[in-house]
């Protein structure tokens, strides 16, 4: 008696197999996505964070004018003496090369720091302020 697998029995393991994995792959890249939005949230209450320490200073009650490129320090110089307030800005997860979206408004004493989210069921999305064009909606902080 020959010991083996039937060409019927094969195919119901593949079919079996490629079935479990189309239901399983898209829940890991909506997991992965997930993720990624959660970092772009951190990332802009950290830099908000560092912005309101920014304002604080008495050396320089305003907000500055644009971030820094991403990985670089957000500082300040006063009087020759530099002050750090964000060793690295941090970048989108998704591209390191993208900065965070920012504007301040020094007269009323405000900014907006803004990500898109690609998780489209995310429940902190907003719209996208005036400006930014996202596939989805945005996650925005202003100003405390």
């Amino acid at each position: 008696m020959k010991r083996g697998f039937t060409l019927i029995e094969l195919l119901v393991v593949i079919a079996v197999v490629g079935l479990l994995s189309g239901l399983l792959v898209p829940n890991f890249m909506a997991a992965r996505q997930r993720a990624r939005d959660g970092q772009r949230k951190s990332d802009l209450r950290q830099i908000q964070k560092a912005l309101e320490l920014y304002r604080q200073d008495p050396a320089s009650p305003v907000f500055p004018a644009a971030l820094p490129a991403c990985n670089s320090p957000l500082t300040n110089t006063v009087n020759g003496t530099t002050i750090t307030y964000m060793s690295k800005v941090p970048c989108d997860p998704l591209n390191t090369v993208t900065k965070y979206y920012y504007s301040a408004d020094n007269t009323t004493l405000t900014y907006t720091l803004s990500a898109c989210l690609e998780n489209t069921a995310d429940a902190d999305g907003v719209v996208c302020p005036g400006g930014i064009t996202c596939t989805n909606k945005c996650y925005t902080v202003n100003e405390p």
